[in-house]
């Protein structure tokens, strides 16, 4: 049994993918690129892979797979009707970044809120030393407790934000993208109640036909001048021209972003301007990935092998 892993770059040098050769021949390739991936995944049985896009014609034309495990909750670069029709089976994985995901969203509000980096610099350049003063107070932050969280999409890692935002003292509410979700333990609201209402709003909901471009201008044009934006769900959510604008206009205070419409981000986006940096955070799509995630996900991998090889159907997706 060939396992080939496509590109096990996405996880990290640091990740021990070892497990995998326990239950076949493994390869282990950094990166695949376009012009390989037809060779590589013909020669295997299980392919790994990560956002590798497996079209029907790639599919079709690797005539020993039999099975593609995601190493990832989204399945989008898989032509699932494809791998149906030829019983390929396809599994991914789910709920391994919910800690991590949940640990970002508060860590990149706080550091946002507080001025963290500016304070940060503000020591190591030598001004603080050369002060009178005990304090520096020229950046004015706000505490959260007794504050208003909205939450835009209340899966298992909104349901997270909740916890440790009501831990630090906020009241949390939510809207839900699907209109389906009911949460009797906190308000929910339509999307333009929330948006008018929080001094925090955060984003955790998938890319769909019901999230697509759901933050514009007039969304934006509803929020508390003082108010901050979080997104950690989808970068095409938040429309990022409208972003910049609103920031620009000071319609907010400030925004914190972790994924972009287009990944890496384009140089040309309007977030990098140079004149809104104060008013920014930004992390290259890495709220998913701490060690512990990542480890998981290889683990979750080698389960969903193991249960393939056995003829059970965990976490299968096709």
């Amino acid at each position: 049994m060939i396992i080939t892993l496509l590109d096990s770059a996405t996880l990290g040098s640091d990740i021990d993918t070892g497990i995998l050769g326990e239950l076949g021949t493994f390869r282990d390739f950094a990166a695949t690129a376009e012009d390989e991936i037809q060779d590589r995944i013909a020669q295997s049985e299980i392919v790994v892979t990560n956002k590798i896009i497996l079209t029907a014609d790639r599919l079709a034309a690797a005539r020993s797979l039999k099975l593609i495990c995601l190493t990832a909750t989204g399945v989008n670069n898989i032509d699932l009707e494809a791998a149906k029709q030829l019983n390929i089976a396809v599994t991914n994985v789910a709920g391994y970044s919910t800690a991590s995901v949940a640990q970002h969203t508060i860590g990149m509000t706080l550091s946002l809120l507080e001025h963290l980096h500016y304070y940060d610099q503000y020591v190591k350049s030598g001004a603080y030393a050369g002060n009178t003063m005990f304090t520096h107070l020229s950046r004015t932050f706000w505490e959260l407790d007794g504050k208003r969280w909205g939450i835009i999409g209340l899966g298992a890692i909104g349901r997270a934000v909740a916890r440790v935002a009501e831990s630090l003292g906020c009241t949390v509410a939510y809207y839900s993208t699907s209109g389906r979700n009911n949460d009797a333990g906190y308000a929910r609201q339509s999307l333009d109640d929330l948006m008018r209402d929080s001094d925090i709003v955060s984003v955790h909901a998938p890319m769909n036909d019901h999230t697509r471009g759901l933050i514009g201008a007039a969304e934006l044009s509803r929020m508390k001048p003082d108010a901050i934006l979080v997104n950690v769900g989808r970068g095409g959510i938040v429309d990022e021209g409208d972003l910049a604008d609103a920031l620009r206009k000071g319609v907010l205070r400030a925004a914190a972003l972790d994924v972009f419409a287009q990944e890496p981000i384009n140089p040309d986006n309007p977030l990098l301007a140079r004149d809104l940096q104060q008013k920014l955070l930004l992390s290259p799509h890495i709220a998913w990935a701490s060690i512990e995630a990542r480890t998981r996900v290889i683990h979750e991998v080698a389960a969903n092998i193991r249960a393939f090889l056995a003829g059970e159907q965990r976490n299968r997706v096709v």
